[in-house]
């Protein structure tokens, strides 16, 4: 059996893999170099593929930098800081990413004749991205069995996988641990530098699922938080 696995270089598409690979998939990661601002992820995909023994790591170059609208795509825009009870969508979405990274999964998927695809959208801990809830993967899912040849011909089944669609961080986190997953690899900042912020969504989600699953969080942060098990994350130096 072959699965897409979309790659890129976070925690919970590393937690992905490990939960592909737990099933017996070879695994066919897929990552975008889509001028992000934390194009560093980049690096990491690449070091958890090799770490999982992929059949074949694919990096799509595609300019999303062009459509910008996005903190993370718009250097222009500051990245905010994070907010783990936050309800509005933020300016870190990214215009119809996934919907975008699912149709180049999809050819994939079917070119090394994949039966699944797996994406590690969540709509528990998250940052209310549109494109991350059950709804739009269901309509994605009706799509895909329209689009291509393999499924809209042949009738071969390409399932849409998100394993960690229910999963609080902390869920997922202990899933990924059980299996395995390298986490000590992954980057999960919006910011994109050397180490990560601490401070945006991204970080501030990631540090509290790691603090309420008991795990010490094995990469190195800017702005370390001294208690980041409550709704408010308070810091070391008072902020």
């Amino acid at each position: 059996m072959n699965a897409v696995i979309l790659l890129s270089g976070g925690l919970d598409s590393t937690t992905c893999m490990a939960v592909a690979k737990s099933q017996g998939y070879d695994l066919y990661p897929i990552s975008f170099n889509y001028h992000q601002r934390n194009k560093i992820e980049l690096e990491s995909a690449k070091q958890i593929a090799e770490f999982f023994g992929a059949k074949r790591h694919l990096i799509i170059d595609t300019n999303m930098n062009a459509i910008g609208g996005s903190a993370l795509t718009d250097e222009h825009i500051a990245v905010p800081d994070g907010d783990v009870n936050r309800s509005e969508v933020p300016v870190t979405y990214v215009p119809s990413r996934n919907l975008i990274f699912l149709s180049y999964a999809l050819g994939y998927a079917e070119v090394v004749k994949a039966d699944a695809i797996f994406i590690g959208v969540n709509a528990v801990d998250y940052s209310g991205y549109p494109d991350c809830r059950p709804e739009f993967i269901r309509k994605f899912q009706e799509l895909a069995n329209y689009a291509c040849k393999a499924t809209a011909v042949d009738g071969k089944s390409i399932e849409i996988v998100t394993p960690l669609q229910k999963l609080s961080k902390k869920e997922i986190i202990q899933l990924g641990s059980k299996l395995g997953a390298p986490y000590h690899l992954t980057r999960s900042c919006y910011n994109g530098r050397e180490k990560a912020c601490g401070v945006c969504d991204s970080c501030k989600l990631r540090l509290r699922g790691f603090a309420e699953a008991g795990i010490k969080d094995p990469i190195v942060y800017e702005k370390m938080p001294a208690d980041n098990t409550k709704n408010h994350i308070t810091y070391e130096n008072g902020e």
